[in-house]
């Protein structure tokens, strides 16, 4: 399917499609979050970065946290499963009983997807393969396992992506389950973008209307649904030019090149391959072709922004500390990108000026183990 053919309308059915599955996460503020996006960075915060020697920027911002680690398996990634297998049962051969049915579904994910597609097949009673590295933190087998003791079989591959699509290659072969990839996938981007309609409606529906959303981006599912829910008006009759823009950003951490998005958007080019052990450990794929076609061929998404792990532990402190929720690293890379990188804070000054920024922020997930957790914070 080409891109073209994937607008908010998409978004919209999967929303339909899906909503019996899903819950519909909240959206939580803060003031002390406010207070410290709207509060100019010091010349000391800014010593030793890009911007030093430089006045540091003065937006003025309102945070709108969707919490999507209160989605079920703990992250948006059961959204884009849910779609992908109720998409899969409207197919011939997908019927209860059908043959293909019976064959299952596959796929290769080393975390989140691997949990939600186990959930979202399993409670449709299709068999799911799933192909994860061994060194995948225990807490995410566990919990891809625990969906169903004899339905979900999972698969141990080496490391590298090219192990892990040769081990997915040889089961699908064996076994004819039906490939269900993470996130470069038209039905996994319209479901990822479904809480970015919830967003956009949930914030509407108060005083303030947003002025742009910003994500994580990995391989980019989540990123490239929210900017096709984000690029129209709803399909309830207004016009697109009575409906307020709202921008889509995405944000990524720049530990051992793991910003290959942004780089890719400011170069022209996408680029194919990421290998970092960032601790934003969610987004340390590549963007996926279909997603870059959106994100940045269609023009759909502003701008992509990188953040530091000192920034992405800072942010991650302040979400446990002020607003007293457990979100994993990858989670808040968008948060301490509106606190610490000056490029996209003076852009709020610039486009938003006195009266500000309603800024949407995706909490993408909550499945880190308090181990992780004391790593991270050593």
């Amino acid at each position: 399917m080409s891109s073209e053919q994937l607008t908010r309308a998409s978004v919209e059915e999967a929303h339909k499609l899906i909503k019996p599955f899903i819950h519909e996460t909240p959206v939580l503020t803060s003031k002390t979050l406010d207070k410290i996006a709207s509060t100019p960075r010091t010349a000391e915060e800014l010593k030793g970065t890009e911007w030093e020697g430089q006045e540091p920027a003065k937006p003025v911002l309102r945070l709108h946290f969707k919490c999507e680690n209160f989605q079920k398996i703990g992250a948006f990634k059961a959204r884009g499963a849910f779609h992908a297998i109720e998409k899969l049962k409207q197919k011939p051969g997908w019927e209860e009983g059908g043959s293909e049915r019976a064959k299952g579904v596959i796929t290769h994910s080393s975390g989140n997807h691997a949990s939600a597609l186990a959930l979202a097949a399993t409670t449709s009673s299709i068999p799911a393969h799933i192909i994860m590295p061994t060194i995948s933190s225990p807490l995410k087998i566990a919990a891809t396992k625990s969906h169903h003791p004899t339905l979900v079989e999972v698969h141990y591959s080496g490391s590298t992506s090219t192990e892990r699509e040769a081990l997915t290659a040889e089961v699908q072969a064996r076994t004819g389950a039906a490939l269900i990839p993470p996130y470069d996938h038209p039905d996994i981007i319209c479901g990822q973008g479904t809480a970015a309609l919830e967003l956009v409606s949930q914030v509407g529906s108060g005083p303030r209307q947003l002025n742009a959303i910003i994500t994580p981006c990995g391989g980019g599912g989540l990123l490239a649904g929210t900017a096709l829910a984000c690029s129209s008006s709803p399909s309830s009759g207004s016009s697109p030019s009575s409906a307020p823009k709202i921008l889509v950003f995405g944000s990524e951490p720049s530990h051992q090149g793991a910003d290959d998005a942004s780089r890719g958007f400011r170069s022209g080019s996408r680029i194919p391959t990421v290998s970092s052990l960032t601790i934003a450990d969610g987004l340390r794929t590549p963007l996926g072709k279909l997603n870059w076609e959106i994100i940045y061929e269609r023009r759909l998404v502003a701008d992509i922004y990188p953040v530091t792990e000192d920034q992405i532990r800072s942010a991650l402190r302040l979400v446990m500390e002020r607003m007293k929720l457990v979100v994993e690293p990858s989670a808040v890379v968008p948060l301490a990108v509106a606190l610490y990188n000056e490029e996209f804070r003076r852009l709020v000054e610039r486009e938003g000026g006195a009266k500000g920024w309603d800024l949407g922020i995706i909490f993408s997930g909550g499945n880190v183990s308090v181990e992780g957790l004391s790593k991270i914070f050593v």
